[in-house]
């Protein structure tokens, strides 16, 4: 497996301080944000992006993320599906394999409801087939539905799609009803994508993504969950996703270089400590 960096890691930080960033860290590998690379279209071009990373030696690896696919109905959904196809060809354009795609139930669901998610996800994977992308669906705690490893890996099987898969964020995996034996449900052809983090001393139904720290500094068991993807075969991208405000300040040189420190000790690639005073307290 791969360490990757999130750009959300560095919400306050411009597009290009995070290639910048990232790159001086040693990182070769970034998950975009995608409403970061949206903002800095409004005044750059996609030249300067596939120049910016060409120069600093980096690949975009995935994007996170696209909501409103799956239920959302009338204007909303044709606005949602103009969105959809129009982030598609930016990505597409870039040669980003994995677009995260986010669930959008907002009670809980019927059968009706239920039909039309896996017929919204199986035209969503065929449009994003043509551009050479993945969907890769992130299951989330707080969802009434599509909140956990397993039925996340059923719905996405139900729509037979060879380009749909999964995406396993741990913090969902801990702050959801998941279990360590679901993992069993992943395989190389259905996990697209991870995300890691940690969290410390909280009980799950209190979780936030305000409280993401490095992974190894909380109470998730990160590495034995690591161990068993590689059980499993996954071989792909390991991000670093700290949606925590108390990180935008920093560097993204700064925050490159504990996170893949902290990453690659827990991808049994490296050694020693992580500077643990890196959020000033």
């Amino acid at each position: 497996m791969r360490p990757c960096l999130s750009q959300v890691c560095c919400l306050a930080a411009s597009f290009e301080d995070d290639v910048q960033g990232f790159a001086d860290s040693a990182g070769d590998a970034i998950e975009l944000w995608i409403t970061k690379l949206e903002e800095f279209l409004k005044t750059g071009t996609l030249a300067q992006v596939k120049e910016l990373a060409k120069q600093r030696e980096q690949a975009f690896v995935a994007a996170s993320y696209q909501g409103g696919l799956l239920v959302s109905q009338g204007e909303a959904r044709r606005e949602t599906w103009a969105q959809f196809q129009q982030r598609l060809d930016l990505l597409g354009e870039l040669g980003v394999p994995t677009l995260v795609v986010v669930p959008d139930f907002h009670g809980a669901p019927t059968e009706t409801d239920i039909e039309r998610a896996q017929v919204s996800l199986k035209q969503a994977g065929q449009l994003a087939a043509a551009r050479n992308i993945r969907l890769a669906v992130e299951f989330q705690a707080r969802q009434p539905f599509l909140n956990n490893v397993e039925t996340a890996a059923s719905f996405v099987a139900s729509v037979d799609e060879p380009n749909v898969g999964l995406c396993l964020d741990l913090f969902h995996f801990y702050a959801g009803p998941s279990k360590f034996e679901d993992l069993a449900c992943l395989s190389p052809a259905n996990l697209f994508h991870v995300q890691v983090c940690d969290v410390m001393a909280r009980p799950r139904e209190l979780m936030t993504d305000s409280e993401r720290i490095l992974p190894g500094d909380g109470d998730f068991q990160v590495g034995p969950i690591l161990a068993q993807l590689v059980k499993v075969g996954y071989s792909g991208y390991v991000s670093l996703e700290l949606m925590n405000p108390q990180f935008w300040p920093i560097a993204p040189r700064q925050v490159g270089e504990i996170g893949l420190t902290a990453l690659r000790m827990q991808l049994g690639q490296a050694s020693g400590g992580v500077q643990r005073d890196y959020l000033g307290g």
